[in-house]
């Protein structure tokens, strides 16, 4: 299983980098494959537009990580399927699949890593980066109240998984974290978004919040892969946490019952068929 970073990952690896990056200014950037830096119009774009910048604070919206800079512009950083940001020292060997480079004046340097490259490092104007999110509100943040959510979902026909999955619905929550909620709030994947009650809903909503937190708190989840890892190379330790997600064959930490795996929107999903209908 490949792990896409969700919000407990790109949230850990904001705060990681929050004090490494905050009053630095960049003094290099070296792009060495254009794909990661699609974004912009040309490659040159983010080298001029960095290049000399200060971060003035990182913050996250869903799966984006976001550093501000002190010319009015963004510096944007989404890690896709496989993409990982490494600080390391400029003369320590850069891995394979390093397709940027931002060095910051203590000489470290900031490394995007990304064998698959869907992910993408830009360097945004405020226009620009409205352009791009297109992005419903966070789910750790600001986190919409139960009959907001039921208004989102009223009359959705598709499954209550592949809703939750949906950036535009609410930003943030991806496949592990989503199956985690639903079995916390006793709601099978497959439900249509718009059977889901209001109560199921309340129960979902207050799933969200501790969930996301555990995630954090433990510094995200790594899988097997190890495609997900720390800004300093170690690995999130959520994975011994999770209830249902990767688990299928074992038994429900709640009731003793045999996880199960379906597949909804191409991706699988674990659920208890005891503890969610």
């Amino acid at each position: 299983m490949a792990i896409v970073p969700e919000l407990p990952e790109v949230e850990s690896i904001r705060r990681h980098l929050e004090p490494v990056l905050t009053g630095r200014r960049v003094t290099k950037v070296e792009v060495f494959h254009p794909r990661t830096v699609r974004r912009n119009v040309a490659p040159s774009d983010v080298v001029d537009r960095l290049t000399g910048a200060v971060v003035k604070g990182l913050r996250r919206h869903g799966k984006f990580l976001l550093a501000d800079l002190d010319r009015d512009l963004t510096w944007v950083i989404h890690l896709g399927m496989s993409g990982r940001i490494l600080v390391a020292p400029g003369q320590l060997e850069r891995p394979p699949h390093t397709h940027f480079v931002a060095t910051i004046e203590t000489g470290d340097e900031v490394r995007f890593v990304d064998p698959r490259t869907f992910g993408f490092v830009a360097v945004l104007t405020p226009d620009e980066l409205v352009a791009l999110a297109g992005l419903g509100p966070d789910a750790l943040i600001t986190l919409p109240r139960t009959p907001d959510l039921v208004r989102r979902l009223s009359g959705r026909r598709a499954p209550i998984k592949a809703l939750l999955l949906d950036q535009r619905i609410l930003a943030g929550l991806g496949n592990i974290y989503a199956d985690e909620v639903l079995h916390r709030a006793g709601v099978r994947p497959t439900r249509p978004g718009g059977q889901v009650s209001t109560q199921e809903m309340s129960r979902m909503r207050a799933a969200i919040r501790p969930v996301l937190n555990a995630g954090i708190a433990a510094g995200g989840t790594s899988l097997a892969d190890l495609s997900y890892l720390l800004p300093d190379g170690q690995a999130g330790d959520n994975l011994r946490r999770l209830r249902v997600y990767g688990r299928e064959g074992e038994m429900c930490r709640h009731c003793g019952a045999i996880i199960e795996r379906v597949v909804v929107a191409g991706r699988s999903s674990y659920f208890c068929p005891s503890c969610q209908t």
